[in-house]
């Protein structure tokens, strides 16, 4: 018989009464080690033990907001993954990736998505984005322990917000620290090692006002910027037709560009840097 559960087979009490919308605040009093950072680790510095994810961009633009990210991972000098995807929906209207430890980013982006879905159940209505972005810092904020010995996690958010006043300013980005303190970006941002050189190309050619269309394409030369200067940010691979994740969250809701799609954006931008290699 499994432990807290009675010979009838009935749940435990716990999850049976009401409780809290937040399920990380559930998880914490049924299983707190299934939490990314409450497992024990052992003394001493574990960065090297594990592939890092790399560079996350994200544009704001007319009408909503574009998140892009490489597919590289990597683990000391060495490639660990060439096509890992860092980027998701966090919900129907606003966008996650990740930067730093792979495996727990990829972890607490799931448990992120479990928790605005769990809190839209019960409290049968959506979070504000700031709430989203609030949510995801406290759960960053859980991992500090972790983070203080190698294993940080830094993600990038990004959304539609649907209380925005005017909606063509609804596109919002919010940048954390791995204390778990959240920052909102005007414009665009990026995370990862490759962040320098994808926001220094932004600085550049970004202006407010952008079309998705065009926002997206920014992107990816940003990270084709990036990935000139940062051997651990990958660039787009035409030989293994291996190319950036691009969404965008709208009014119409997230979306992730099609393969053809992306193809066709970030070969041009090759094609135009065999002319002009310095963009």
């Amino acid at each position: 018989m499994a432990a807290g559960f009675d010979p009838s087979g009935r749940l435990p009490d716990v999850f049976t009464n009401a409780g809290t919308s937040s399920f990380t605040t559930f998880l914490s009093r049924v299983a707190p080690e299934m939490l990314p950072g409450r497992r024990p680790l052992p003394p001493g510095m574990a960065a090297d033990l594990a592939p890092h994810a790399t560079t996350i961009v994200a544009i704001s633009a007319v009408g909503g907001v574009v998140l892009a990210g490489d597919r590289r991972a990597t683990m000391g000098n060495l490639i660990a993954q060439r096509d890992i995807e860092k980027v998701h929906p966090a919900d129907a209207y606003s966008l996650v990736g990740i930067a730093g430890t792979a495996g727990i980013g990829i972890e607490l982006m799931r448990l992120f998505q479990v928790e605005l879905e769990h809190y839209e159940k019960i409290e049968g209505a959506m979070l504000s984005l700031d709430g989203k972005a609030n949510r995801l810092a406290s759960m960053i904020r859980g991992n500090l322990g972790a983070a203080m010995q190698g294993l940080a996690v830094v993600p990038l958010f990004a959304g539609f917000d649907l209380a925005a006043r005017d909606p063509a300013r609804a596109g919002r980005i919010f940048s954390f620290d791995v204390t778990g303190g959240p920052y909102e970006e005007t414009g665009y941002d990026a995370i990862g090692s490759g962040s320098l050189f994808a926001k220094s190309a932004l600085k550049k050619r970004y202006r407010t006002g952008v079309s998705i269309d065009d926002a997206t394409r920014l992107a990816v030369e940003a990270l084709y910027d990036a990935a000139d200067d940062d051997t651990a940010t990958g660039g787009p691979d035409l030989t293994r037709r291996i190319y950036p994740v691009v969404m965008t969250a709208t009014a119409e809701g997230t979306r992730r560009l099609t393969e053809a799609e992306t193809a066709t954006i970030a070969e041009g931008v090759v094609a135009g840097r065999m002319e002009n290699p310095g963009g």
